[in-house]
């Protein structure tokens, strides 16, 4: 019996409910603005998950990096909830580098 498919769902199913968590305080501290990183990191997590050998950590990897880009487009939904009061509002935010640029660029959305 394989186990692999198994354990790998489990594996992606706690990494996605992260996702959840790690949206919702990221909005709350860091705003929408950062969705440009966190989609990058994401798509680099997914493009170093071709290169390993081991296929628990690429597999992994891969998943992992799906989520965050997942989560990148999940932020500017987040932020609505956050302000019709469905979670915690923070007013003060931590801006990324380059914030002004990033501002005119359209967010993502799936």
């Amino acid at each position: 019996m394989n186990s692999f498919g198994f354990l790998l769902g489990i594996a992606t199913l706690f990494i996605i409910g992260l996702g959840f968590i790690w949206v919702i305080r990221g909005e709350r501290y860091f705003g929408t603005l950062w969705w440009p990183y966190v989609m990058g990191v994401g798509a680099l997590f997914i493009l170093g998950s071709l290169f390993i050998s081991n296929n628990w950590v690429s597999a992994l990897l891969g998943a992992f990096g799906a989520s965050l880009i997942w989560g990148s487009t999940e932020l500017k939904i987040q932020a609505v909830r956050s302000e019709i009061g469905w979670y915690p509002f923070r007013e003060k935010k931590i801006l990324p580098p380059f914030a002004d640029v990033i501002k005119k660029w359209k967010a993502p959305s799936l």
